[in-house]
């Protein structure tokens, strides 16, 4: 769908991942953690029931995947719930842990969870962001981020870091919140953050089985994705389309200023 055809909207939505930053995979992140929850184990239970450094590394990396496969199949219900921290660390990472081992992470699960979170990726604020983002305040339209996340933390310290939470009024995190989406409930608490009708705000995401199909479920004035390393590699067959795709984020600034100019003059 051309611009021209957008409303513009009274809220913007946000995803972190993908749009709001790009991120590149650490290399030997899994044998940097796996070393340090190996030494969090022998200090807490003294060398008993300590599972080799190896083996943690492994089940780090293996837990990693399998909660991601998890994630894919989440796109699939209606209103999926968060994997949450314990359940990562006791069933995906330390299921077949001595139970003492387990019971060492599960209690550390979300000190773990954004240490993970942050050694899997170095991140960086895509271009055109920051435009979008001045743009918006400018206007008197506020911006809430609503991401999945295993650790939100590390994305409100990331947001932090590069002075951008003068312009976030909200942010919604699967991990701090218990669902995620494709749950439409995500969207609803986005839009109730910042006292925008769902139907007044545009949603952007960069993956069409989790943000395409939760704009549609949450009826979104529009929703946008911006194409991101992995948004055409689909879990399934999927047949959902966007009312704008956009290859950048200064295309999706574009996009967002080229529907206020048919307004008035700034109201913030």
């Amino acid at each position: 769908m051309s611009s021209g055809t957008l409303a513009a909207p009274r809220g913007l939505l946000l995803d972190f991942g993908g749009v709001i930053v790009q991120s590149e995979r650490a290399v030997d992140w899994e044998r940097d953690l796996g070393a340090h929850v190996h030494a969090l184990l022998a200090q807490r239970l003294g060398g008993h029931a300590v599972p080799s450094r190896r083996r943690v590394v492994g089940d780090i990396a293996a837990g990693v995947t399998g909660a991601g496969k998890w994630r894919d199949a989440m796109s699939r219900p209606f209103a999926p719930t968060e994997l949450g921290w314990e359940m990562f660390w006791g069933d995906f990472v330390a299921a077949d842990w001595p139970a003492p081992a387990r019971e060492v992470v599960v209690g550390h699960a979300r000190e773990l969870c954004h240490r993970l979170t942050l050694a899997k990726s170095h991140r960086r604020v895509r271009p055109g962001i920051p435009e979008l983002l001045a743009a918006a305040w400018d206007r008197g339209i506020p911006v809430a981020v609503v991401s999945n996340a295993l650790s939100g933390q590390v994305h409100r310290e990331f947001l932090e870091q590069e002075r951008l939470t003068t312009f976030v009024a909200a942010q919604i995190y699967s991990d701090e919140v218990g669902i995620r989406k494709p749950n439409p409930r995500m969207i609803e608490l986005g839009a109730e953050s910042i006292d925008v009708a769902v139907a007044e705000c545009w949603y952007v995401g960069d993956n069409f089985d989790r943000d395409t199909v939760c704009g549609r479920r949450a009826g979104v004035g529009a929703n946008i994705i911006i194409e991101a390393r992995s948004t055409y590699d689909l879990p399934y067959d999927l047949d959902e389309r966007p009312d704008a795709v956009v290859p950048d984020g200064h295309a999706l600034a574009a996009l967002f200023t080229d529907s206020l100019s048919r307004l008035g003059s700034p109201h913030h």
